[in-house]
């Protein structure tokens, strides 16, 4: 343009050959020289060069309007001088510039502007380094600034926005047609028979590979219309990058967004690449699982994603009453994948962060079981629950302590209790598991004091307060067991009662309840719960010694006898080690003399730990399971006996410890058929009577257990109430028991008038 008609037009490929070459070897000034003539386009004051001031921008207009598309022209047939200029080109492009740049295009034909563009995207594609930053660049200019535009004309940025919004969608475009194009129009299948073809490079997304983190960041930022370029060229990158991009995208976007707008992004990803590949959900679940092994995520990062895939399997009820194909949905995928992984996420249930730990419990209490799984792992996970239970019971009384929400202590609670259940329906081995360590958990001297119950010493026996009993280094008990022989001659003379230091008194007890009644009452009706549903469960896959549900959906399930043995049994040998369990037959009352140090035990056992009570309740519930209690129940009995019979004073309520205890023994055992209705009715006597008469009483209890003795073979299963009963008229003739109560009901007739009818046979 504007040249003599006898010079020859220079080509420019020529042009590019020797500027190519230069930049070779200075790079630099030919960055610089790019660059000015960029900026001297602009501004029409400064000549086109130092040498010739009679040629200016001013002065040829067409001259200005063709520096741009030359300097495209020469980026599209050099890759040397487009990097060059490339990354620093984009730091130029500020609004001052680009509102320039606007007015100095304005006056091109469109035709040459859409060209223009088409270079601009083609460059774009082909960049191979900087490609972050141009899209951030276009992503920043293109996004509208506010939704109400202010002013009654538009304002002069809003055509720059227009032309970057457009840029990107043709941008977008572009690369669609590269993406899946690249394999001469074969589909992105691998099983395609195409896709076995060397594919094309796209220098632009090869960039952005290394970047998937912050293009999911930036996407889950939700700012109009960028996070909808943002998300689709997440997709278009995935197809691009194959399995290994899409897990990865996936997976950060499971791992950073923050509520169910964000999360929704990530199924529309997987929806998109779903129809070319398969086994996204699980690979992305592997590689975040792969992510917690290698301590990659912060706390924060790591219960954002437990409780993304929790919401996730959540969804599975709207999902099932909206879609039409169940099994494909993405909420069953996600469980699948999850239920595949229990054995690394269980863990997690005992880390150090409770935000960590209650949003792990919330995944595992909504994911499904696998349907196979090894025992060790099953073990695992029932114990490492198990301790989470107790450990977010601490946390919710802690919340309510020092007055903060504890609506996530609460939850953690309830999403414990829930998973605990799930465990012991899943099989028999994790049924006996879980009621085992809730038992033994229960009992322990560091969880304790959650059940309103004392830290006691392997005797039973409370630790001394430092403060209250002071070591003074004499011991009579080690000096009894250093005197000849270690042997426990149990029941001998050489037994030793610790009572106290002589000079000093008796031994003080210290009490470590929880000084909230309240709390202790809330932690004991959890525990009973969880116990009760485990109880309740199909565990035992509905076996004859098991129990059916009830007709009346309002009715509680009833207790399966043989998990309720399972507690039985775990409480005899935590209350009383030495207890074998073949001993279910009771002895005549003296035969106690010979077992006095062992029954102190138990009964300091249950001193210690009131909430041995309530799990009596569930076992005596669970026919014929307290028979296996035989041993406990035989020496907390005899210690009460022994109790009332010493005891001088004027009514039974004076010892309110060991009344309670008697009403509560007797009524288990009335519970749990050890006794006939009308000797099971005699506790309510209780408050009424003297000492000597309470023994009287529990005297006949123990007569009749004695020739009656628990044994469970005694019971039969009632298919009519789906229990085990017990037939009382094959033991025969029980008014020889009973002479005793009416003794005491006839001497006290002025108070006991109203329990006559009681004990009617």
């Amino acid at each position: 343009m504007g040249v003599d008609k006898g010079s020859r037009v220079p080509k420019i490929g020529s042009v590019v050959g020797i500027l190519g070459h230069l930049a070779v070897h200075h790079s630099d000034s030919i960055r610089k020289e790019l660059l000015r003539m960029f900026q001297e386009s602009l501004s029409p004051s400064s000549p086109l060069s130092p040498t010739s001031s009679s040629t200016s921008w001013e002065s040829s207009p067409q001259l200005r309007r063709a520096a741009v598309p030359f300097l495209l022209q020469l980026a599209a047939m050099s890759p040397n001088l487009f990097g060059a200029v490339s990354a620093e080109l984009v730091e130029l492009l500020r609004p001052p510039v680009l509102l320039q740049l606007q007015a100095l295009l304005q006056g091109l034909p469109r035709e040459e502007l859409d060209n223009m563009l088409g270079l601009a995207v083609h460059l774009i594609s082909q960049s191979p380094s900087g490609g972050s930053r141009v899209l951030r660049f276009l992503a920043d200019t293109a996004t509208p600034a506010s939704v109400i535009i202010s002013g009654p004309t538009p304002s002069p940025h809003e055509g720059v926005r227009e032309g970057c919004d457009r840029l990107l969608q043709m941008l977008l475009l572009h690369l669609h047609k590269l993406v899946f194009n690249r394999s001469d129009g074969a589909e992105v299948n691998p099983h395609h028979p195409a896709s076995s073809q060397p594919k094309r490079v796209i220098p632009f997304l090869e960039e952005l590979q290394s970047h998937v983190g912050e293009l999911c960041a930036e996407t889950l930022r939700l700012e109009r219309k960028r996070h909808l370029w943002l998300h689709q060229l997440l997709c278009l990158l995935s197809v691009y990058g194959g399995p290994s991009i899409a897990t990865e995208a996936l997976c950060q976007l499971l791992t950073q967004a923050h509520n169910p707008e964000e999360l929704a992004l990530a199924w529309q990803l997987h929806t998109t690449l779903s129809s070319c590949m398969v086994g996204l959900i699980h690979a992305a679940v592997a590689r975040c699982v792969a992510q917690i092994h290698a301590h990659t995520l912060g706390p924060k990062q790591l219960r954002q994603l437990l409780l993304n895939l929790a919401a996730a399997i959540q969804s599975q009820d709207e999902e099932k009453r909206g879609a039409v194909g169940v099994q494909s949905s993405m909420a069953i995928q996600v469980g699948s994948a999850v239920s595949g992984h229990l054995h690394d996420f269980g863990p997690l249930l005992l880390h150090g962060d409770p935000a960590v730990s209650h949003a792990t419990v919330r995944l595992l209490s909504c994911s499904p079981l696998p349907r196979t799984s090894s025992p060790a792992h099953l073990l695992l996970l029932s114990r490492a629950a198990v301790t989470h239970f107790f450990l977010a019971l601490r946390r919710r009384g802690e919340s309510g302590k020092v007055g903060r929400d504890g609506g996530q202590a609460v939850e953690a609670v309830n999403c414990s209790v829930l998973l605990l259940s799930r465990f012991a329906a899943y099989s028999t081995l994790t049924l006996k598991a879980v009621l085992q360590q809730l038992v033994e958990g229960a009992l322990h001297k560091g969880n304790a004091g959650l059940f309103g119950g004392q830290i006691a010493d392997m005797s039973g026996a409370p630790l001394p307060s430092p403060s209250v009993s002071p070591d003074i280094g004499a011991s009579l008990l080690d000096i009894n067991c250093r005197f000849g022989t270690t042997v426990n001659f149990s029941g001998s003379v050489w037994s030793v009662f610790h009572a106290g230091v002589i000079g000093k008194g008796l031994k003080v007890r210290t009490d470590t309840q929880l000084t909230d009644p309240l709390g202790v009452m809330q932690n004991v009706q959890t525990l009973l719960a969880v116990v009760i549903q485990c109880c309740s469960s199909s565990g035992l896959n509905g076996s004859v010694t098991g129990s059916r549900p009830p007709s009346d959906p309002d009715e509680p399930l009833p207790i399966n006898a043989e998990a309720a043995k399972v507690v039985a049994v775990t409480m005899v040998e935590n209350v009383c080690p030495d207890v074998a369990n073949g001993e279910l037959s009771w002895p005549p009352e003296e035969h106690a003399r010979t077992t006095v140090e062992r029954d102190i035990h138990i009964r300091r056992c249950f001193e210690a730990h009131p909430v041995l009570f309530p799990l009596l309740q569930v076992v005596a519930a669970g026919r014929p399971a307290l028979c296996y209690c035989s041993a406990v129940l035989r020496g907390l009995l005899a210690t009460l006996l022994a109790h009332w019979e010493a005891s001088r004073e004027v009514l039974s309520t004076d010892s309110p410890w060991h009344l309670q205890a008697s009403c509560l023994l007797v009524s288990c055992m009335g519970e749990g058929q050890l006794l006939p209705p009308v000797l099971a009715n005699v506790h309510e006597a209780f408050p009424h009577l003297t000492p000597f008469e309470v023994r009287l009483l529990l005297l006949a209890v123990w007569e009749y257990v004695r020739g009656n003795g628990p044994m469970p073979q005694k019971f039969v299963f009632s298919s009519e109430k789906g229990l085990f009963c017990r037939d009382f008229s094959r033991d025969g003739d029980v008014a020889r028991y009973v002479a005793p109560i009416h003794s005491v009901l006839h001497k006290n007739i002025d108070r006991l008038g109203h329990l006559c009818w009681r004990f009617q046979l």
